[in-house]
């Protein structure tokens, strides 16, 4: 390719090229001051001029224009929008795989399958020997297409270490006991098992979580607190004169004759009497004795009584 040349017909068509950055652009004001222009190669000159629309800080409207050999005309070749120094790009793109993070995936969303994740290797294939594969499959759990390989164990390891269920978060450095004396501490089976393990205290903050053996919390299962006198002043007692309370009184208790109760005062019950019958129980009539005669006041006297208290 010829060496780039100033070229005086092409590097005037400025006014050539704004026009057709005018009809590119949304709107004739996105089109803003003249940059400049560059000679791209023999008889091919590019103008630039500053964007105006908004988002596109530090982008130019590039218009490239050339001409024939001997001609005296420039002719447009392209327009385009470029960016320019300082503008703002987008980050480089990256497949919707490599673009997801720890926490991205929600309910319903699937990871794609990778079929060289370095951070698996291939599970156990049954050998044939009994004795082998029941080491492998029930001991070790290796019945499974794919288990964790070296450096996903060594990622996982590094991650919890130095996360919230390490030795070193503030917890931790509180905590009076380690996870490794609690009684709450599931073990983990396999390599990860000598160092972590995962906590099943409803009371503590990492309460079904992974943690490290050198870990720990205010929930440990042999750890206890002083008894504390209680900060408040000690209540005083008060009465309430608005407070009435009603009651009911029973009915008053009845008066007992004094024939029908004891010395005491308790009512004796009258017992009940056999009344016998007329016929088997004869009652012989008492003897009345008369009166002597000279008690029994005459007539005569009678009469005498009355006729005195009438003179009188």
């Amino acid at each position: 390719m010829a060496a780039a040349t100033k070229d005086a017909v092409l590097s005037a068509a400025g006014d050539l090229a704004r026009q057709f950055a005018v009809e590119l652009a949304e709107h004739p004001s996105d089109v803003g001051e003249y940059v400049g222009a560059v000679a791209e190669g023999e008889r091919l000159v590019s103008h630039r001029f500053a964007c105006a629309a908004t988002g596109y800080q530090g982008w130019q409207w590039t218009v490239t224009v050339a001409r024939v050999p001997r001609g005296r005309v420039a002719t447009v070749c392209e327009a385009v929008l470029l960016p320019g120094d300082g503008a703002i790009l987008s980050p480089e793109w990256l497949p919707w795989s490599e673009r997801l993070r720890p926490g991205d995936i929600g309910p319903g969303d699937v990871v794609p399958f990778r079929a060289d994740d370095p951070r698996l290797e291939p599970g156990w294939t049954p050998t044939g020997d009994d004795e082998l594969d029941s080491v492998a499959i029930e001991g070790l759990a290796l019945a499974r297409v794919r288990v964790l390989s070296r450096d996903g164990r060594d990622a996982a390891a590094t991650r919890w270490y130095t996360g919230s269920q390490g030795p070193t978060s503030a917890g931790a450095l509180a905590a009076a006991d380690a996870c490794l004396s609690c009684g709450f501490l599931v073990p983990l089976q396999g390599a990860l098992g000598t160092v972590y393990g995962v906590c099943a205290n409803e009371w503590s903050p990492d309460d079904g979580r992974v943690v490290g053996l050198e870990h720990g919390c205010g929930a440990h299962s042999e750890t206890d607190t002083e008894p504390h006198a209680s900060d408040w002043p000690e209540p005083s007692a008060a009465i309430d004169d608005l407070d009435i309370e009603l009651v009911t009184l029973g009915a008053p208790a009845t008066a007992v004759p004094a024939d029908d109760a004891t010395s005491d005062g308790v009512p004796v019950p009258e017992a009940p009497v056999d009344e016998a019958p007329v016929d088997e129980a004869p009652v012989d009539a008492a003897p009345v004795d008369a009166a002597p005669a000279d008690d029994v006041p005459s007539d005569d006297e009678s009469v005498d009584d009355e006729s005195a208290r009438t003179s009188q």
